[in-house]
This record gives C-alpha cells, structure tokens and sequence, in this order.
C-alpha cells in the first residue's frame, strides 16, 4: 500500500518469515524484490498513473546501483521504500529508493526505469504526462536541474542514450561496496539515518 510523503513516493512494505536467510537477516535478492516492488507501485498503482493512463506498456528496468547499508531482521513492523527522482531522461528516469524502517536505511538505491513502446519493446521517449507525473517526485533541486536549457539537456540525452543501452543487457547490475561484506553490515561503521528523499 502506498502512502502520501512530502518529496517522495512511499510503499508500505512487510518482511517475511520466508525472506530470512540462513544468516538470520533478510536475504540480498529479497531486498531487490522491495525496490521493483516500489518501483512498480509508482508507476503502474499510483492514483495519477492509473487516472491518465500512464506506462501503458509497462517500463524496462536498465540498471539498478546498490549500496547494502544494514543488515535487516524480519519484524512485525513494515518497511518505508522511498523513491524520489533524481533525473528525467529524454526516455528514463533515473529513481533512488531508500529502503528504511525508522531511523535506519538497510538499502539504498538507483535505478534506471525506461518507458517500454509496446510495437518495439524498446523504449520510448517520456510523454508530456509521464514528466509531468514524475517531476513531482523530484527534490526542488534536481527539478530545477531538470528544467536547465543549457547543460542539462546534455545531461538528459547522455543519460537516456545510458539507459536504452542498459535495457537491451540480458540483467541489471549491482554494485556491493567490499565493506559492507555484500549485504552483511560494517560493525565499525556508522549507522545509516533513514531519510527520505534525494539530497
């Protein structure tokens, strides 16, 4: 279930039981099912995206960039997963996903998400509507970077022309900083705030 939050879009998400592993946390790849889950809420179950019809073929996940932060135990409690947009391409959107249960963030994330033409199954560029929709979940900076005609319209085309050549790779990639011990948690590092929107 979705939630209103200032700046971000937010999925109430449970843990499960079936989700631990044998090292008694949640396991990595269950941690990859609740950014999808996110993503997929924002744009194919939010309000707007159902009332105008927007993704009508769905999207292409190109790239997902992952930090482990903490190690995440299974509890009553449910998780935040909370998405704001960075950047808006000419066809993508590039999302961050914090995955928090106050006041730790387990996980943090970017993740390329690609509008889909339905002919092709390719991507296609954003529709007026699609950026509209997005924009509202962008940080008052990157929106203000977004809406830059000089630099920015660099960026975008670089960053788009990224994203297509990402979706046409067989799997997305994850990046797991060797300090963390992919996923297990640094005991001399400091613990992680949960916020929740892009900086």
């Amino acid at each position: 279930m979705s939630a209103p939050h200032s700046g971000a879009h937010v999925l109430s998400c449970p843990t499960r039981w079936s989700d631990v592993d044998e090292n008694g946390h949640i396991n990595n790849a269950r941690l990859v099912g609740y950014i999808q889950e996110g993503i997929h809420d924002l744009f194919r179950h939010h309000v707007t995206a159902v009332r105008q019809s927007l993704f009508p073929s769905g999207f292409i996940i190109a790239r997902h960039e992952i930090d482990y932060l903490e190690q995440l135990h299974h509890r009553p409690e449910p998780l935040s997963v909370r998405l704001t947009v960075e950047h808006l391409g000419r066809s993508s959107a590039h999302v961050e996903v914090n995955v928090c249960r106050d006041p730790l963030t387990f996980m943090r994330a970017r993740t390329v998400v690609v509008a889909r033409d339905r002919e092709s199954g390719r991507s296609r560029k954003l529709s007026q509507n699609e950026r509209r929709f997005l924009s509202a979940f962008m940080s008052v900076s990157a929106a203000g970077a977004a809406s830059d005609t000089g630099r920015g319209d660099g960026r975008a085309a670089a960053a788009a022309s990224a994203a297509v050549a990402a979706a046409k790779s067989t799997a997305p990639t994850q990046r797991v900083p060797a300090r963390f011990g992919g996923g297990l948690g640094s005991p001399r590092g400091p613990r992680r705030r949960c916020r929740t929107s892009a900086g």
